[in-house]
């Protein structure tokens, strides 16, 4: 093994512990290129090819004009989501509702001040982005709210089942973006208040209420 090689092998080993460890959590931005210089001590051409790598792995994806992002915290899990990623958006929308529902009781029973306040920055984000017309960040904040969700739930095997779907989801979320702006604003906004308030019943009505209006919307080919 050439000393190019390990050093490349060293800096793919430092990214994915920052993705694996939750520093970077699934539906962030990495840092740019000069800041992972400095954080791995290696040159820039070094960081280009441990980034390439981990894109090829499925961990990370270059958005044009927008950066670099965690899509998946396990490589397993990327397999998985790739073969989830092609399935029809209804099918998708019911597993996420079987999943989501249960997350959104377990949430409102079970979250800390810190992961609502959380779950509070990335609804407002949402919430701005959509306004603004930008779908790229909003999509990003949407996917990170409804993830937020499944790891407040505190159940590491429904949040890992949950990330095999965030492919999926991406594609979910475009698609409800369909729908105008003031019915997302008025479940999400409602689905925070039940998480925040401790109503149980409550967040698992407005979750499924809110995934069961896009369901009628796309029938399954016969």
């Amino acid at each position: 093994m050439t000393r190019r090689t390990n050093l490349i092998d060293q800096a793919v080993g430092r990214l994915r512990k920052q993705i694996t460890s939750g520093a970077w959590p699934v539906g962030t931005r990495i840092p740019p290129e000069p800041e992972l210089t400095e954080l791995i001590g290696v040159g820039r051409n070094t960081v280009r090819e441990a980034v390439q790598s981990l894109v090829h792995a499925g961990m990370l994806e270059r958005r044009q004009g927008s950066g670099t992002y965690v899509i998946s915290d396990s490589e397993l899990g990327t397999a998985m989501g790739r073969q989830i990623a092609g399935a029809h958006q209804r099918d998708v929308l019911e597993v996420r509702r079987c999943l989501e529902v249960e997350a959104a009781r377990l949430a409102a029973q079970r979250r800390s001040d810190e992961q609502l306040a959380t779950l509070t920055e990335l609804h407002d984000q949402r919430a701005a982005a959509y306004a603004a017309g930008d779908l790229d960040a909003a999509t990003v904040a949407d996917l990170a709210f409804h993830r937020g969700i499944a790891e407040a739930a505190g159940n590491p095997v429904l949040l890992a089942i949950y990330e095999t779907l965030l492919d999926a989801v991406v594609a979910n979320i475009r698609f409800n973006f369909e729908h105008p702006a003031e019915e997302h604003d008025v479940a999400h906004t409602a689905l925070l208040d039940a998480i925040e308030t401790g109503d149980t019943t409550r967040a698992m009505t407005e979750i499924d209420d809110y995934l069961s209006l896009f369901i009628g919307d796309d029938p399954v080919p016969a």
